[in-house]
């Protein structure tokens, strides 16, 4: 059974690394300054949240 969960544990790391890459470069590479990316860095750090927040907000609306 620990090996199931070790598994689901995983894909979701995959999901989230797979997100933070793509959120980091997206954040970054719209950064018009160098603090602008670090601070878009932090974004991709905690991209997660704004993606429910953003869904919430959707769902509350629809």
């Amino acid at each position: 059974m620990s090996e199931k969960v070790h598994r689901c544990t995983s894909a979701g790391d995959a999901v989230y690394g797979l997100g933070f890459i793509g959120a980091a470069i997206y954040y970054i590479s719209t950064a018009v300054g160098f603090w602008m990316g670090v601070l878009g860095f932090l974004k991709a750090i905690v991209w997660p949240a704004f993606f429910v927040y953003e869904a919430l907000k959707y769902l509350a609306g629809a």
